[in-house]
């Protein structure tokens, strides 16, 4: 979710973004015709006039039990009749300076469905007092007292309340919705399931997009305890502090809860996210047994949503105003159903629009590609159907940052280039083959599509005492030697010993033409995860008989 930053923020929203949202909130708390007239350069003048005329917003300061103030805003409908109630949306913020005003765009959508609405930034963000928590047990009793206040509000039907965030505010909207039995629905932009996953992805660290996240919170207002947590991620230390730091901050930790209540949940995420673990909001997806939908779309953390945010028209707040208008009974969606199960869009075709009714339905099968030997006067390997291929090792030497290939050359900015069509183009023969170790399928005899989990076997030894590297399944185009990335995984081994590791790549969903090839990659560096490669040496990746190296790809012709 973009911030007011600078220029090289990868989440900086625009100066225009920024003047808009300001005066959006001044036209809110002063409905005169001179304040809404300001907003008519936007085309939302006649928007926001319906809004002062449907519903009254103020701003309040929430105190919390122990003194803290949370800056809040508050859209109640004007006019309801003596004994008349209207369901509520609690919205806490994304991360971002501008906190609770990155949703005033949505507001007039929920005040035209006949909803409350209350937006607030928590602990320690942009207005609000107190030291941040990271979505902790404290941000939970935080959101429990604010739920306290909503339901004080004349009006307020307090059977009828949903929560909604994107990104932070999409995490904390679900593990308050797990405490709290008054949420009755939940949606989550952007979410995370498992934020020790999403530090932590297969033993490695993911360092770049981590910093980015502490560069939002902003240190000097983290609490002690995040504080200790951030030194310990940065030294390479993953403790039982860390661990428990990071489970009360997953709702995959609340299954129980959700379930137990059958509590009806929506999560947006992206195929190319960088930020948090996709595979573990498919699963907390798959686990839960109550009413559920998951969109997974082109690009990466918070591309999709934004539109939607400033007021226009995106997936997931249009999903969210239908599920909340199912679940209820408000009418800000376009009278639609909500849509249950998962709805997808697939690389790099921002018009398409597949449901599912469940991952199990939603991915294909798994068909093996065995990794081979580099045939003799050849630089890389074959990667193909058939026999299990024994006996090869390859050597990958310690990369430094320049090795041809990462994952993304820019975090978030390079999923929202998907977005457009525009997936950033890597130049096959110009990956350094001493630092990276390639492997290629024959042409496509037809179009197929790849559609669901991957995952890899290779039997590694490591000559350091950590030793880290990075597998990337690319598109390639054999006639130009031009490749799109598909997925990818980092993955950590700890000790010096010969180990055959199993793991998960991101899933994908991606339609291939005839003719090309896919190229699995793995090298030793990516600037996005941190470097735990003790000493610079090399690290062999081996097939041995019985325990051979494949890659597992739910892969079917198109039809």
């Amino acid at each position: 979710m973009p911030v007011n930053g600078s220029p090289e923020n990868p989440f900086a929203a625009s100066p225009d973004d920024v003047a808009k949202l300001e005066a959006i909130r001044e036209a809110l708390l002063d409905p005169s015709t001179r304040r809404i007239a300001t907003l008519d350069q936007w085309g939302l003048a006649d928007t926001y006039e319906a809004q002062a005329e449907i519903a009254e917003y103020r701003e309040a300061r929430i105190t919390m039990a122990d003194g803290t103030g949370i800056d809040a805003g508050l859209s109640v409908p004007r006019n309801l009749v003596p004994g008349q109630t209207c369901p509520a949306i609690v919205m806490p913020a994304p991360l971002n300076d501008l906190g609770r005003l990155a949703y005033l765009g949505t507001i007039p959508r929920w005040t035209q469905g006949g909803y409350a609405v209350l937006t607030y930034s928590q602990r320690g963000l942009a207005k609000s007092e107190g030291e941040i928590q990271v979505a902790g047990p404290q941000d939970v009793a935080d959101g429990i007292e604010i739920l306290d206040f909503l339901t004080g509000v004349e009006g307020v039907d307090a059977e009828r309340i949903g929560c909604f965030g994107a990104s932070y505010g999409a995490g904390c909207s679900l593990l308050l919705a797990a405490r709290d039995p008054r949420v009755k629905a939940v949606a989550g932009a952007s979410a995370w399931g498992d934020l020790f996953a999403s530090l932590f992805e297969n033993g490695t660290r993911h360092i770049k997009a981590f910093e980015a996240l502490v560069a939002l919170f902003h240190e000097e207002r983290c609490s002690a305890e995040f504080k200790e947590i951030i030194q310990k991620i940065r030294d390479g230390v993953v403790d039982d502090t860390v661990v428990q730091f990071a489970s009360l901050r997953s709702p995959t930790q609340q299954l129980h809860a959700y379930n137990d209540r059958q509590l009806p949940i929506l999560m947006t995420t992206y195929w190319h996210e960088t930020i948090f673990s996709v595979p573990a909001v498919v699963d907390l997806f798959t686990n839960l047994t109550g009413p559920k939908s998951l969109l997974v779309q082109i690009g990466d953390h918070g591309n999709g949503e934004l539109p939607g945010l400033f007021g226009g028209i995106s997936k997931p707040t249009e999903m969210t105003y239908r599920w909340m208008d199912h679940h209820l009974g408000g009418s800000a969606g376009d009278g639609a159903a909500p849509q249950f199960g998962i709805r997808s869009e697939y690389m790099h075709n921002l018009l398409s629009d597949l449901p599912h009714d469940d991952w199990a339905s939603y991915a294909l099968p798994k068909q093996r590609f065995h990794l081979g030997a580099v045939p003799a006067g050849q630089q890389d390997a074959p990667m193909a159907q058939g026999r299990p291929q024994p006996g090869w090792t390859r050597s990958v030497q310690a990369a430094g940052p320049d090795t041809g290939i990462v994952v993304a050359p820019n975090l978030v900015k390079t999923g929202l280039a998907e977005r457009v069509g525009l997936p950033h183009v890597y130049k096959t023969a110009e990956i350094k083959r001493d630092v990276a170790a390639v492997w290629t399928t024959p042409p496509l005899e037809q179009p197929m599509r790849l559609q669901g989990d991957l995952q890899a076997r290779l039997t590694v030894r490591p000559q350091t005492k950590n030793a880290t590297f990075i597998a990337y399944l690319l598109d390639c185009d054999p006639s130009t030697g031009r490749a799109a990335i598909i997925t990818h995984a980092p993955y950590t081994l700890t000790d010096l010993q010969a180990a055959t590791v199993t793991f998960r790549l991101q899933p994908a969903h991606y339609v291939l033409a005839k003719g090309r090839r896919l190229q699995l990659i793995i090298d030793s560096y990516d600037p996005f995860f941190a470097d735990d490669n003790t000493i610079p040496a090399a690290l062999e990746i081996t097939s041995p008989k019985d325990n051979e190296s494949y890659i597992d790809i739910p892969l079917a012709t198109l039809t």
